[in-house]
Parts: C-alpha cells; sequence; structure tokens
C-alpha cells in the first residue's frame, strides 16, 4: 500500500540508529510503535524479537495491526464449513456483487444524478467490496470467524480495495478517468501472517497517542507522526469508511467522512508544538526516537530544544526520497532529509 510517510524503505536506518543510540541491558524489550500507519515498523520490530505496543488513531490503521502485529498464530477458519484459506478466499471472491454504501456513493452510477459524481471505484469492484464486507461482517455477528480471522480477513479487503482505487495513491480525490490498475477486477488474496515463537505481548490500540502515552511503559517509543498540514483521516478516509462499514455522514465532492474526531493536532500548527511536549513529557520510556523530515511544520530548532529538556539529546540524518502521489505534480525537489531525532530520558520524577 502505498502510504505517505511509510517508512518500509528505511528500517534498517532506523533500527541501526536505535542499536547506535540506545543501550538497553534488558533482554525483554518493549517498543511502542504509536503512531503505527501500515505497521511496517512495528512488523520490523516485531520479527526482532521485541515486546510491541501498537497504537493509531485511524481505525483501518488499527485493523491492519490487529492482524500484523497482534495476532501472533496460523489463520484456520476452523467454524466455517469452507475451512481451508483457499476455499474462503474462493467463496468470497465469487460472492454476488451488492449496491451498498460504497457502490452507493462512490462510483458514476451510484452517484449518478447526485449533487457529486464519484469515480473512485469502477461499479463492478465497488459491489465488490460491498459483498464481501457485508459477508466478514455476517460471519463475525454469527460467530462463524474469531477476532483474527475477522480482522485478518479486512485486512485483506483493505489492501485488495486499495490496489483498485482510482486515485494517486491518497483518496483526498479520485481520477477524471479510470486507470488501467482500477479497471481490474477485485480480488481477495490472503496476506502474510507473521508468527514469531517466544513468550512476547503484542498489545493494539485505537487510541489518541497523548492519551495512550498516561497508560503506558516500556523501554523504546518510536513516533513517526504526521509531519504537515495534510490529515489522515481526510487522505484515506476510504480506507476507514470500508474497515468500519458504518454508513457514516459523508460530505463534498469527494465524500469524505463528516466526523473530525479524528484530526490530528499533529497537522495543525497552532497545536503540534504542545501536543509534541504533551508527548514526550509524560512518555514512561527510557529512549525516545523521532522520525521527522525537512517539511515538518515543527522547525528542527523547536524538536531540539524541546527534546533536550528531557534527558541526552542526538539527532541522525539521512537523504530520503519523497513521497509522490503521482508523476503528474510538479514537485520542487525529489528527496527530503529525513531526521531520526533521539533521547536518552531523565527519568527522574517520571510518571510511573
Amino acid at each position: 500500500m502505498n502510504y505517505i510517510g511509510s517508512k518500509l524503505s528505511i528500517l534498517n536506518y532506523i533500527e541501526n540508529t536505535i542499536n547506535d543510540f540506545a543501550t538497553i541491558e534488558n533482554e525483554n524489550i518493549t517498543f511502542c510503535d504509536i503512531f503505527a500507519g501500515t505497521s511496517s515498523v512495528g512488523k520490523h520490530f516485531k520479527r526482532i524479537g521485541y515486546n510491541i505496543i501498537s497504537n493509531d488513531i485511524q481505525y483501518y490503521s488499527y485493523v491492519n495491526a490487529k492482524h500484523y502485529i497482534e495476532n501472533n498464530q496460523n489463520i484456520t477458519f476452523n467454524v466455517l464449513k469452507q475451512n481451508r484459506i483457499e476455499d474462503v478466499f474462493e467463496y468470497l471472491n465469487n460472492l454476488r456483487g451488492k449496491k451498498g454504501f460504497i457502490y452507493q456513493n462512490y462510483t458514476t452510477s451510484g452517484t449518478k444524478n447526485q449533487e457529486y459524481e464519484r469515480k473512485y471505484f469502477t461499479e463492478e469492484n465497488a459491489q465488490k467490496i460491498d459483498s464481501i464486507r457485508s459477508k466478514i461482517e455476517e460471519w463475525k455477528k454469527e460467530n462463524l470467524i474469531d477476532e483474527s480471522e475477522y480482522y485478518y480477513l479486512l485486512t485483506c479487503l483493505l489492501e485488495a480495495s486499495d490496489k483498485v482505487a482510482n486515485t494517486a495513491s491518497v483518496y483526498e480525490a479520485f481520477l477524471k478517468d479510470i486507470k488501467k490498475s482500477a479497471n481490474k477486477t477485485l480480488e481477495l488474496k490472503p496476506v502474510e501472517t507473521l508468527i514469531e515463537e517466544g513468550d512476547k505481548t503484542y498489545r493494539v490500540e485505537n487510541k489518541d497517542a497523548n492519551q495512550l502515552i498516561r497508560e503506558i511503559a516500556g523501554d523504546i517509543l518510536y513516533m513517526d507522526p504526521p509531519y504537515n498540514t495534510r490529515k489522515y483521516d481526510t487522505n484515506y478516509h476510504m480506507l476507514e469508511t470500508i474497515a468500519l462499514y458504518d454508513n457514516p455522514k459523508i460530505k463534498g465532492k469527494t465524500g469524505v467522512r463528516e466526523e473530525t474526531s479524528k484530526k490530528s493536532r499533529y497537522c495543525i500548527k497552532r497545536q503540534v508544538e504542545e501536543a509534541f511536549e504533551d508527548l514526550i513529557q509524560n512518555a514512561n520510556f527510557r529512549y525516545i526516537f523521532l522520525s521527522y523530515n525537512d517539511e515538518g511544520i515543527i522547525p528542527l530548532d523547536r524538536i531540539r530544544e524541546i527534546m533536550s529538556n528531557y534527558g541526552d539529546y542526538q539527532v541522525y540524518e539521512r537523504q530520503h526520497k519523497r513521497f509522490k502521489a503521482d508523476n503528474n505534480r510538479e514537485y520542487t525537489k525529489n528527496t527530503t532529509i529525513e531526521y531520526i531525532h533521539c533521547l536518552r530520558k531523565n527519568m527522574e520524577g517520571n510518571n510511573e
């Protein structure tokens, strides 16, 4: 999945920086990925053998982490009559299409003669999303699938839907014409199940980071907050709606959700510094690492000033390829400087 701010390509840089800066004698390390996104960082450190706390305020991200982070066993579908994974996917892929919420609000036919006509999916794919999503929910309510199977199937559907979306990687707008990949028929496919041996704990939350930080403790806190004013609740509203499937009130040309409860303070210039310092101050973690680039709305000097107030500070940097939603726009530069700000926190008097 193409995702703004994804750290998939710099995971080794993150790991090497943490290993270079942190000295942890405890072998049972707890790592918190408090702005998880697609869980690429959490998955990396789960593979290393850490206990993981994963969190994101967006529900689609929570769904993703419930499978990739929290689930640590094979998916079996023992209760369903089609108890082989291959049979389950064949059944879902061959369901009769349904003209549900996605079809009615995000296709040309579904929105015809309405105030705004939208073209996020082809009619066929929107109906497949509606039918598969409805069936997953039905199975859950009838106790035919357990929690791990439920989030597994939702993760598969989110990834399959994203592959056929008629967008330039984000959902703040749809394309005028159906692109080649969006014309392909949606196909639900199995995704990876990451199983690690050993007595490790995996906790997944769906909370505001500044709320959660007061409830947790560990060794390493990794922070990858939004850098700028682009809001994830808008950029990925379609994934949120497919994940929740709650028939929300929507608005505007792009059909974004009307709810405002998930707008991040880290995207608002007048609020971001206060939110950032509050997170650092209340973190009950010995080591804190912040990924932030040179296009961020908090100036480098201000980050250094805030973090230095709470312990020993150091910053690492490297050039990184800039995220581009598409190749049709003009960008002022092709790369950014990716900083990792490091703090060895003075724990005296810190919250227990």
